[in-house]
């Protein structure tokens, strides 16, 4: 079956008061307790807001990726389901509960993993 990545990019929450952030954590884990229970959750979560280091090929660190320069991803989950449709559904849900837009991308197949 195929795998999708279920994402959003970091500061697309920001616009949520204070005081609605229990509600939205609230309704984004029921959606989570839905997807395991249906069988289709893999794993997922949110992502520190910069903290972020890039490991060269050479093995040297830098600090990074900065928002002022790309986006970045803020939180995630892969989701196992059985077409592009029934993703896009899933997301529909995550988007409601986290109250942003999320992107929706089929991993590709690799049989090693």
């Amino acid at each position: 079956m195929p795998r999708y990545l279920i994402s959003f990019d970091d500061g697309s929450m920001d616009h949520i008061a204070a005081a609605d952030l229990p509600a939205v954590s609230d309704e984004t884990h029921a959606v989570v307790r839905e997807a395991k229970a249906a069988g289709v959750w893999i794993f997922g979560a949110g992502l520190q807001r910069q903290q972020a280091a890039v490991v060269a090929t050479d093995g040297s660190v830098t600090a990074g990726p900065f928002p002022e320069t790309k986006a970045v991803l803020g939180g995630f989950c892969l989701l196992e389901v059985a077409s592009r449709d029934e993703a896009l559904a899933w997301a529909a849900k995550f988007a409601r509960g986290c109250r942003c837009a999320q992107e929706v991308r089929e991993i590709m197949f690799d049989p090693e993993s």
